[in-house]
């Protein structure tokens, strides 16, 4: 299950949106906050520049050094939150541990969280209410599933993974679509017993090879979350053994070339639906 055709009809559902804005004399604006120089942050830079260039969104950089005090990143975040111009904003984590991370978060204006770092973007998620958007990432597993018509009303889907950035909120958007999910983390006891049992998995742990051949059946689809640096193979990989799985199981998401093409594409969804809201 490759994500380029699905991000290249999403972005065809996009454009018209921009085109309408634009008509009403509103470009959807994304503005990018970046501290540092990270190589993961720059890669998805590069992705999203690409992909604001193919929608027609605005775009405005703010990167500061990796050195930056927390009085330096508050103005930056300030400055985003009172320029009307600007409707979405991404602000790339982890940031230094010089820097405090909650607070640079809170300080976003909860309209303006395209990628959801506010508690309250959150509780929507949580709560299944239209309050700021969910993560892009978690959104793009399920845009994937949906284009490549995978059911998940009643499937069994074991989510790997519990993060606030994956994990937690893709099960809580999954069981809105009334999928019945199991989390799994680092200690779960029988890792491979709940996932030779889903329908689907979503590997979302951030370890390389989480999910071996002996997780594998043959009804499963497999999402890939992860993206590591193998540096014995000196590539991308994710989470998942693909080689050992990718025989046995349905359908699979390759790394790179899954998820992350599409998470660039939600990005530019939610920018769209900020820039929508604000116009009214």
């Amino acid at each position: 299950m490759k994500g380029a055709p699905v991000a290249k009809a999403l972005t065809e559902r996009l454009v018209p949106q921009v085109e309408a804005l634009v008509a009403q004399g509103v470009r959807p604006t994304l503005a990018i906050v970046r501290v540092g120089e990270r190589e993961d942050d720059l890669s998805y830079e590069r992705g999203a520049t690409k992909r604001a260039d193919k929608v027609g969104l605005g775009l405005r950089k703010f990167v500061l050094p990796a050195e930056c005090s927390q009085e330096q990143l508050m103005h930056v975040i300030n400055e985003v939150n009172e320029d009307s111009s600007i409707h979405g904003c991404l602000m790339f984590r982890p940031l230094p541990k010089t820097l405090d991370e909650a607070a640079a978060c809170a300080a976003l204006d909860p309209a303006k969280d395209v990628d959801c770092i506010t508690t309250g973007s959150l509780y929507g998620v949580f709560a299944n209410r239209p309050l700021g958007f969910p993560p892009c990432t978690a959104e793009a597993v399920l845009e994937l599933l949906d284009y490549y018509k995978v059911p998940l009303d009643g499937a069994k889907v074991t989510v790997v993974g519990r993060s606030l950035v994956i994990g937690k909120p893709v099960s809580m958007m999954l069981q809105a679509r009334n999928a019945t999910v199991t989390m799994c983390h680092t200690h779960t006891r029988d890792l491979v017993a709940a996932c030779k049992d889903a329908d689907v998995v979503v590997a979302a742990a951030g370890h390389i090879g989480t999910v071996g051949a002996a997780c594998a059946a043959p009804q499963e689809v497999v999402v890939d979350v992860g993206i590591n640096w193998d540096e014995k193979a000196g590539k991308l990989v994710g989470d998942v053994d693909y080689d050992a799985v990718e025989p046995v199981v349905r359908a699979i998401t390759p790394v790179p070339g899954g998820v992350g093409s599409v998470t660039t594409a939600v990005l530019a969804k939610h920018v769209i639906e900020a820039a929508q809201r604000m116009v009214g």
